[in-house]
């Protein structure tokens, strides 16, 4: 695991997460760089986690250091047994504490459930599932009362829709229960656990002019995408002082198409 640090120049004015210190995996690009620019801004340093994308992951960082706020970036596999924790304790060492983890990493496998390979079985559960069990409970040992932990599962837990993502939902399914019970078990530390679900959002992975999109609208109740900035609107409201009686709730943010 490599990784880039950033300034220490901080902002005068008082911002919700002004003092914090942050982590979001996959922060190079779409939902997660939404995060990490959103948690900045309210006031945290962030560190945020890429694979592949390292020229994304330093714009994000370069858009977070112009706030005023300090900026990592560390190369970490999600699907890695060990790199998930690891980016935690280096996030936490470099910012010298840990208020905020986002779990945000993710892939997205479909095709027919003929074609699944155990390997890609593994994967998608190694990331979406044991990633986030693995740098929760590094982060526990880091964060004060107050510490958050936010996970981003997916609104297709709830309802597939259409075939060929099984195991995407069933992975997603998983962080219901896990956030529950981190919520249990971060309880009595004053540590907040909870999980937001977005709907069909405008990134790379399924932009709003793709092939789908007009039937992602015509499912939806409001007709429309999410942008990025939504998901991270809630997020930061999850990480911020105005949450601290939220814990083990699940949010789900598809713009009506569940209901």
């Amino acid at each position: 695991m490599t990784a880039t640090a950033a300034t220490t120049a901080r902002p005068s004015r008082h911002l919700p997460l002004d003092g914090k210190a942050a982590l979001v995996t996959g922060g190079s690009r779409g939902i997660g760089a939404a995060i990490a620019r959103r948690l900045a801004a309210d006031g945290a340093d962030v560190a945020l986690t890429y694979v592949s994308a390292e020229g994304r992951a330093k714009e994000v960082a370069e858009d977070i250091r112009a706030t005023g706020r300090r900026a990592l970036t560390l190369r970490a596999d999600s699907a890695s047994a060990t790199e998930p924790a690891e980016a935690v304790h280096r996030a936490a060492r470099e910012f010298g504490r840990l208020d905020i983890l986002v779990n945000n990493a993710g892939v997205f496998p479909h095709g027919p459930l003929a074609d699944l390979a155990v390997e890609e079985i593994d994967r998608t559960l190694a990331v979406h599932v044991r990633a986030v069990l693995l740098a929760a409970q590094a982060a526990a040992g880091h964060m004060s009362a107050g510490g958050r932990v936010v996970t981003i599962g997916s609104n297709l837990a709830e309802r597939p829709g259409r075939p060929g993502v099984t195991l995407y939902s069933a992975s997603k399914s998983a962080l219901l229960g896990l956030t529950k019970g981190l919520a249990r078990d971060l309880g009595d530390l004053g540590i907040t656990a909870n999980l937001v679900q977005p709907g069909p959002t405008d990134t790379e992975m399924n932009p709003a002019d793709g092939a789908h999109a007009d039937a992602h609208r015509a499912a939806s109740a409001l007709g429309r995408f999410n942008a990025p900035e939504d998901i991270a609107a809630m997020v930061a409201h999850l990480a911020g002082p105005d949450a601290g009686g939220i814990t083990g709730a699940a949010f789900t943010l598809d713009a009506g198409t569940n209901v």
